[in-house]
């Protein structure tokens, strides 16, 4: 309302940028927000898990790689509904969480390059296991100290 008030004035803030009016006039509410980015979420879910089993069908090492892939990259896509794709996108190659983002784009990459051109399972399984791995780094580097708590798990399982 008090956008448009100022619009109606003739008292348009003229140092908004590009960015800034592409999102208000984009914004959606939050429970919007949160209910695509639940229906974003579990279908990536769906679509990972219908992958996985669709790797085990003769023949079914495409399916895996295309709908494994394509069901990680939806539930990564999700949050883009909470905090929106520009931030989303400065988030995902910030110093904290650049290496973690490369590794998950080349093993989504990987992934497809094994099942679909070269044909090997056990290639396409491996970088599945990749996948998952480099997303939960990724996933834990929101989370205050967690990556640290890990570090410190896993060494003093290994000690």
């Amino acid at each position: 309302m008090e956008k448009l008030r100022r619009i109606l004035s003739g008292q348009e803030d003229e140092e908004q940028g590009l960015t800034a009016q592409v999102l208000d006039a984009s914004s959606l509410s939050f429970s919007t927000r949160l209910r695509w980015f639940a229906i974003c979420f579990v279908s990536g879910v769906f679509f990972s898990i219908l992958g996985t089993g669709l790797l085990w069908l003769p023949g079914g090492i495409k399916l895996f790689a295309v709908f494994y892939t394509f069901g990680n990259i939806a539930a990564l896509a999700s949050t883009c509904f909470l905090m929106g794709p520009v931030k989303q996108l400065k988030k995902m190659f910030e110093t904290t969480r650049l290496l973690a983002t490369i590794v998950m784009i080349l093993c989504f990459t990987l992934t497809l390059c094994a099942g679909l051109w070269w044909h090997k399972r056990g290639l396409a399984l491996l970088f599945c296991i990749l996948q998952f791995l480099s997303m939960t780094w990724y996933s834990l580097s929101y989370i205050p100290y967690a990556r640290d708590a890990v570090i410190k798990c896993c060494s003093s399982v290994v000690s």
